[in-house]
């Protein structure tokens, strides 16, 4: 059942508007989100606040993207500053801070593991759809993404090693986890950019 100390999903969608301005890192999160709440549902838990884990967790990135990777300044610390500020309850904010490995923060829930399991995925997932003709996510499968995994000059931002991690964590086939997380996301794949520029639907 959805908890009532949740604040609402239009209200997280604001404070994404209000810090990112980048259409390809709001797609991300809207990504993040997606396959978020396609687990909360897998693992019969609070999509609501699943998803808002998703949809918050880079939402202070672009204008505090921590390149120094401190624990306690800039991205994500600074975003669950002010969440923490705005209401948001801690077992999200846990999440979002174990999601940067750099935090320190242990991911002791299932949440904050899958939340790490499917950031840099998402993020994988999204650049083998866009070197496709059709740009379609509709036309991604689990061995594309593996075949891309290999080549270490695509999509160079994506740690690797964070995707394999997360999927251990979750307890989950790396194979099984990248075809669900693909799955979450053709689900969305028109929000999210990603239902291609020709036929395919």
């Amino acid at each position: 059942m959805p908890s009532a100390d949740l604040p609402s999903r239009a209200d997280a969608l604001a404070i994404v508007e209000e810090f990112t301005a980048s259409e390809s890192l709001r797609k991300h999160m809207l990504a993040v989100e997606a396959a978020m709440r396609a687990y909360a549902d897998h693992f019969e838990e609070d999509g609501d606040r699943w998803a808002l884990a998703g949809l918050l967790h880079d939402f202070d990135y672009e204008r505090f993207p921590n390149a120094a990777h401190s624990p306690t300044e800039e991205h994500p610390a600074h975003g669950v500053r002010v969440l923490r500020e705005r209401g948001y309850p801690d077992d999200v904010l846990q999440a979002i801070l174990g999601h940067a490995t750099y935090t320190g923060v242990p991911r002791e829930t299932r949440m904050a593991r899958a939340l790490f399991a499917v950031d840099e995925l998402t993020g994988l997932i999204t650049a083998t759809a866009l070197v496709r003709p059709s740009r379609s996510v509709l036309e991604v499968d689990a061995r594309s993404v593996r075949k891309k995994m290999k080549d270490k000059a695509f999509a160079r931002g994506v740690n690797r090693d964070d995707v394999v991690q997360g999927a251990a964590e979750l307890g989950i086939d790396l194979d099984e986890h990248i075809t669900f997380v693909i799955l979450a996301m053709q689900r969305n794949a028109a929000v999210l950019g990603l239902a291609g520029t020709g036929a395919a639907t």
